[in-house]
């Protein structure tokens, strides 16, 4: 299983499909995982396996190395696209997310001013205030709705909390009045012999009703492009993202596709 663990609390550059060059920011160990989903198609890998033994990084070793990283790309290059908070697990879980948020967009104001600031998200911690707050002050606030199906998000995006209800968050990404964008992972496959293609109309329709309600400046539709810990997940095809794009766009919202 090659998985990947990343770097913590700075790793890259990367050249991201969707965002260019990309700084990330990872809030979780540097030897594990943490996160609130624990998705089958994970390229960091399944929870159980990726347990870490180191503490998650301080707000200040945050902004002491993502200052260094920066200094040295002002000087050296590539200058950074957009400065991502990704990584092994849910940045929005950190306890100091709001406070890293801020010290965030002041390095980049003093160093990259023209970079973008990315969250990559999965939405389970947007029933909080403080959180929903940061995210207002990032260009690109990321949110991840596979479906709005519940069965399946239990089988496939496996959130820790057996509470998880995708309307409720559906509800708390349309409070975002639109500072929000939708990213939705299609697949094909099965998974412990359970069928997991979410790309038929079954699917398909009521979640775009549900992007109606939230009202995203953008949705983000991708399928798998790294090894995944489950074996048996296979690849949405362009025709079928290229089908699934119209139909959202045919509702006047703007969309892209990674394929």
């Amino acid at each position: 299983m090659s998985t990947i663990i990343y770097s913590s609390p700075i790793f890259g550059p990367v050249h991201s499909r969707r965002l260019g060059v990309s700084l990330g920011i990872n809030l979780m160990p540097c030897d594990g995982k943490i996160c609130t989903f624990d998705c089958i198609y994970c390229e960091c890998g399944f929870n159980a396996d990726r347990r870490p033994h180191s503490p998650r990084p301080t707000r200040e070793e945050v902004a002491s190395a993502l200052e260094r990283q920066l200094q040295k790309m002002q000087q050296e290059g590539p200058h950074p696209d957009v400065l991502t908070f990704a990584g092994n697990g849910e940045p929005t879980c950190h306890p100091q997310f709001a406070d890293i948020m801020a010290d965030t967009v002041a390095l980049r104001d003093r160093y990259c001013p023209d970079a973008k600031i990315s969250v990559l998200s999965n939405g389970t911690q947007l029933h909080r205030q403080e959180v929903r707050e940061a995210l207002l002050l990032v260009d690109n606030n990321i949110q991840k709705l596979d479906t709005v199906d519940n069965d399946y998000i239990h089988m496939v995006d496996r959130p820790a909390n057996p509470n998880y209800d995708a309307a409720r968050v559906v509800e708390q990404m349309a409070m975002m009045k639109g500072h929000v964008i939708v990213q939705t992972m299609f697949m094909s496959g099965t998974s412990h012999g359970m069928n997991v293609d979410n790309t038929g109309e079954a699917y398909v329709l009521p979640w775009i009703d549900a992007l109606v309600r939230i009202q995203p400046s953008q949705v983000m539709i991708y399928t798998i492009d790294r090894e995944t810990p489950d074996h048996d997940l296979r690849k949405a095809s362009p025709a079928v993202l290229d089908s699934i794009a119209e139909k959202v766009r045919a509702k006047g919202l703007v969309c892209s596709v990674s394929y």
